[in-house]
């Protein structure tokens, strides 16, 4: 025996046509609720800043935040620029642009936390110094390394200039003048 099936409907609902206002109704229906931020799956708010770089006018620069898995994060300009376990560095770098930047005339302060404070604290009384000048010395790090690099760049600057420097190795390789 075959077996017999109901004839379908090609509309599921053919007595009951689309208002064509409907699309109307929902748009405003979705403009009246709040508007909702996207989340990320299982994410809390990921970073809490400990220390940040402000202009003049209080906005933001540079900042040093933990991240809830206990990572430190160096965000410069609104991007990550690395992170670390240790979070003193990533300040002493912050002053040390805090410095360039007022070189340069612009009106700059680092902030930062009790907690961040701490930790230098800590890391100045293992080197038998005063967190002002453990910070200071770490700052100027960041001060030397720039300046060698300046050095050496003034060093082949002259050595090019004198014409004693690469121009008689690159000689004996040159062709002879008769060939």
């Amino acid at each position: 025996m075959a077996a017999h099936w109901p004839k379908m409907a090609l509309h599921p609902f053919p007595s009951t046509p689309m208002s064509r206002q409907s699309k109307a109704k929902r748009d405003q229906r979705k403009k009246r609720q709040p508007k909702r931020p996207f989340l990320r799956l299982n994410r809390d708010p990921q970073v809490v800043n400990h220390a940040v770089m402000v202009d003049e006018e209080q906005r933001v620069v540079a900042a040093i935040g933990l991240e809830a898995g206990g990572e430190w994060l160096l965000s410069i300009g609104g991007q990550s620029m690395g992170s670390a376990d240790n979070p003193v560095p990533m300040l002493a770098m912050l002053k040390h642009l805090a410095g360039v930047q007022e070189k340069e005339g612009k009106q700059v302060e680092v902030q930062y936390s009790e907690q961040l404070q701490q930790m230098i604290d800590d890391l100045a009384a293992d080197e038998g110094k005063t967190s002002e000048e453990y910070l200071a010395m770490l700052v100027s790090e960041f001060e030397d390394t720039g300046a060698g690099e300046d050095e050496d760049e003034d060093i082949s600057a002259d050595g090019d200039d004198a014409g004693d420097g690469d121009d008689g190795a690159a000689q004996p390789n040159a062709p002879a003048k008769g060939e």
